[in-house]
């Protein structure tokens, strides 16, 4: 493992990859149907599609593009892969939107150890998601200890 101190930070690892992360780009999910998929994270989630073409629609999140490409050739998704977190607000104005529009609740509102409130579910192609409302105070309190 290599540990880098504060003056490395914007330097790369001698000897390795010249170059660092500076954010996250993108996330794609696979889906199987894209015109679905592209409803759901339109009318369900609320996200503005930037574009699409083919087998793939990327839409903005707070300046992270998340991605639906369909599966193709691809071997299906397996239970246990990451899943896209999303920051709210207010969960349980989220949660009773999600409600409304019939999505089916995995878990929560529960509250974490970490100072969130958090909501799972799945989209149409069983991919997991999840909402995240923060308590800052105790959030930063957690990341103290």
């Amino acid at each position: 493992m290599v540990r880098l101190n504060s003056s490395d930070r914007h330097s790369p690892v001698k000897g390795g990859i010249s170059m660092f992360v500076r954010r996250i780009w993108d996330i794609t999910l696979t889906v199987r149907d894209l015109k679905r998929a592209v409803e759901f994270y339109e009318k369900v989630l609320g996200l503005q599609k930037k574009y699409e073409y083919g087998d793939y629609a990327g839409f903005d999140c707070g300046g992270v593009e998340v991605g639906l490409k369909t599966w193709g050739g691809l071997e299906k998704p397996r239970r246990g892969e990451p899943y896209l977190n999303f920051l709210v607000d207010d969960i349980e104005e989220a949660y009773k939107a999600l409600k409304e529009k019939g999505v089916s609740i995995l878990e929560g509102p529960k509250d974490t150890r970490w100072g969130g409130r958090i909501v799972v579910f799945l989209d149409p192609d069983g991919n997991t998601l999840q909402l995240t409302e923060i308590n800052w105070s105790k959030y930063f309190k957690a990341c103290a200890r």
